[in-house]
């Protein structure tokens, strides 16, 4: 059982990769979109600002996805390991098909999904984790929507006697900042999503690392009142190094396709997306950040006219995200069946 919690985590951490891999475009599509950074220049930009959240950020999302969502005593192994491939099996469906779904959300459906195969409706700690988490939803998009235009207005009024060439000369080295400010929310809030997995696996498998020695002995974790330093570091890492080798399907979709970005726009949309993240990482919200750039990149579109939004690709962005937590969840369930079968713990 040790090893098999051992090959857990580093399957965890395989996920993190793709988490960093498939929202990669969350990051970059609009700095690649406006022509600021190549493609190569802004994974790295991206994947620095994604680690650097590991010195400043918080921990409060990690906490909140290790033990307020699920019902602790019913948490082991299989359950875990079965949230973790259905997450897997959602982003990489949603990869192949270019569609920017929630990472974040798949794992928490997943991990929900899991829970529910082994203990029906009693697997899920029903609370205000899972009023904020389903809520914002709905909320983080209207308010990276809002964010975006109420910025893209504010930049339009204040530069408004600039010509479009002064204007994207003021905005390219602005949207610099913006997107590192994005990619540092980002990191900050979807790494602790992987932090709270396996937090939340160490808690559940304390029986088998008490009294351990050597480096085993550090997997030992007694609750979720501290999170272990390596388990930081490697979430951290493993996202980062996931951002750095990119996701181009979901970049073109996100930065050319949903609507026409410049400069200026760039900047408002990486901005307001960044301002809702950080609210919600603030308040310990395990939020959607593909949810929010999204909505601030409609908003900035339509500032423009609606008709600069292409309304259609949005509705089935929107489909994805209603259907990415049932999805994830059913996979889920169904490898934790499958591994119960093959072997019962």
């Amino acid at each position: 059982m040790v090893w098999y919690v051992v090959a857990i985590i580093a399957i965890a951490f395989i996920f993190d990769f793709s988490n960093g891999f498939h929202d990669s475009a969350n990051s970059i599509a609009t700095i690649v979109g406006t022509r600021v950074l190549s493609p190569l220049a802004a994974v790295f930009w991206a994947a620095t600002f994604n680690f650097a959240a590991l010195f400043t950020g918080s921990v409060a999302v990690a906490k909140a996805v290790g033990g307020g969502m699920i019902e602790q005593s019913i948490v082991d192994p299989h359950v875990i390991l079965g949230g973790l491939l259905g997450a897997i099996c959602w982003n990489v469906i949603t990869w192949i098909y270019g569609i920017p779904s929630s990472s974040s959300h798949a794992l928490i459906g997943g991990y929900a999904g899991a829970a529910m195969a082994k203990a029906g409706t009693h697997g899920i700690t029903w609370g205000s984790k899972w009023v904020q988490t389903l809520s914002f939803i709905v909320i983080s998009p209207l308010v990276g929507f809002l964010a975006g235009f109420a910025l893209m207005v504010a930049c339009y009024w204040t530069f408004r006697r600039l010509n479009a060439a002064r204007i994207d000369h003021v905005f390219r080295p602005a949207q610099l900042l913006s997107s590192a400010l994005l990619s540092y929310s980002h990191g900050g809030n979807d790494a602790q999503k992987t932090m709270g997995i396996i937090l939340g696996l160490l808690v559940a498998s304390k029986s088998y690392f008490a009294g351990q020695t050597g480096w085993l002995h550090h997997l030992y974790v007694q609750d979720f009142k501290t999170i272990p330093r390596w388990v930081e570091i490697g979430a951290y890492s493993m996202i980062s190094l996931g951002t750095l080798f990119g996701g181009w399907r979901i970049v073109h979709t996100m930065g050319s396709r949903i609507t026409k970005l410049r400069p200026m726009g760039g900047f408002a949309a990486e901005t307001g997306g960044a301002i809702a993240i950080q609210l919600a990482t603030h308040w310990g919200i395990p939020v959607s950040t593909t949810h929010t750039i999204t909505g601030a990149i409609v908003g900035v579109g339509a500032t423009n006219r609606l008709s600069a939004v292409r309304w259609g690709l949005a509705g089935r962005i929107v489909w994805a995200w209603i259907l990415t937590i049932p999805a994830a969840g059913i996979m889920a369930a169904l490898s934790y069946w499958l591994l119960n079968a093959v072997h019962p713990l």
